[in-house]
């Protein structure tokens, strides 16, 4: 069993900056992927793939944050960032980070946060 716990949401001024943590903890042999997906509340779209770190792979983003957007990985902590920069109105939303991993007993295993809410508002 994975536990995903986020932190580093709040409120913040257009043109701010803002960094989300995402650790992730348990019956963890290794970490294949982790990344967030955010979503307006109330929006009935799709959630949005923000960003994806995969083991091995560049890091993927959504074109409405890429250059504005970093997600990085510490593979010792099995803890992701998303520094944010440049933070418009329009990235408002929950953010959920989710991880892939490989447990004790060799499952595949998926797992993702409780969400943290981002406010992007003068």
């Amino acid at each position: 069993q994975v536990h995903v716990v986020e932190s580093g949401g709040g409120l913040v001024q257009p043109g701010g900056s803002l960094t989300l943590s995402c650790e992730a903890s348990g019956d963890i042999v290794s970490v294949s992927a982790m990344g967030w997906y955010r979503q307006v509340p109330g929006d009935q779209r799709a959630r949005e793939l923000v960003a994806d770190s995969s083991t091995g792979e560049a890091a993927k983003y959504a074109p409405s944050v890429k250059g504005r957007f970093t997600i990085s990985r510490d593979a010792v902590k099995n803890t992701a960032y998303l520094r944010m920069n440049s933070l418009e109105p329009e990235d408002t939303a929950i953010y959920w980070c989710y991880v892939r991993a490989r447990g004790e007993s060799g499952s595949y295993l998926y797992e993702e946060g409780q969400g943290v809410q981002v406010t992007v508002s003068s």
